[in-house]
């Protein structure tokens, strides 16, 4: 009598899970619930992202605009890379601001940089279609693309936090405004 194979429903981990580690910062700028995201990829580049935990990505928040203009004389947009040592590129430091979102309730959020190093590319898609940024903050949602020095490559999780260690600041975080509830 012969057995029939038995399916083992396993979901294959996305390209994010795969090729990434999660790196967080908890209350980037001392603002509560402010938590960034940073995809490192094995060859040093980190994607910034938003957290799941951050307010954007609650529901309710509805995003009205993206801009790139940190300053008048300084706009992530113009930021030109060439060549193999990527000049041109903008110098990042850990609380460099990337862009600014604006949400239909009035709330301005500043998304910080979290990592040293050179800013490789922003997402100009998220300008023209704002809602990505909600639907797929970990992959079409993203922020933007900053390459560390190599001497740094090491270093940059330092003060950042695992996934793991991410979670339990959120646990603790639910305990306590429902304590205070």
């Amino acid at each position: 009598m012969a057995t029939e194979p038995v399916a083992v429903e396993s979901a294959a981990p996305s390209l994010v899970d795969r090729y990434f580690t999660r790196w967080y910062k908890a209350d980037v700028k001392g603002k509560p619930c402010e938590d960034h995201c940073i995809l490192q990829h094995s060859n040093r580049i980190c994607v910034i992202t938003l957290a799941e935990s951050h307010p954007v990505l609650q529901s309710g928040k509805t995003i009205k605009s993206i801009s790139y203009q940190i300053s008048t004389n300084c706009s992530r947009l113009e930021n030109k890379v060439s060549g193999k040592f990527k000049r041109g590129a903008q110098f990042l430091t850990e609380l460099a601001p990337l862009c600014k979102i604006y949400c239909s309730d009035g709330e301005e959020y500043t998304i910080s940089s979290c990592v040293r190093g050179r800013l490789m590319e922003v997402n100009e898609n998220i300008l023209h279609k704002p809602s990505i940024l909600q639907e797929k903050p970990s992959t079409e949602g993203y922020i933007a693309v900053v390459l560390p020095k190599f001497e740094e490559s090491k270093s940059i999780t330092e003060g950042l936090l695992t996934q793991k260690q991410y979670e339990e600041v959120v646990v603790k975080r639910s305990n306590t405004t429902t304590a205070t509830s």
